[in-house]
């Protein structure tokens, strides 16, 4: 359940990490890019995806 919980939370700040790209405009090719939104939106879920990484990763 542990190895579950960290490969969707590394997807989540995956994605995150896509879409801060994005919103920054480093990375093109969609409706996203140069959407100063999407930039704040892919901090925040990067933020979470990493936050449940290092929870899963304290406990026993």
């Amino acid at each position: 359940m542990r190895l579950i919980k960290n490969l969707l939370a590394l997807v989540v700040l995956a994605l995150g990490a896509l879409w801060s790209l994005q919103g920054s405009g480093l990375v093109g090719g969609s409706f996203m890019t140069g959407q100063s939104q999407w930039l704040y939106i892919g901090i925040i879920t990067a933020l979470v995806g990493l936050g449940v990484v290092w929870a899963n990763r304290s406990r026993p």
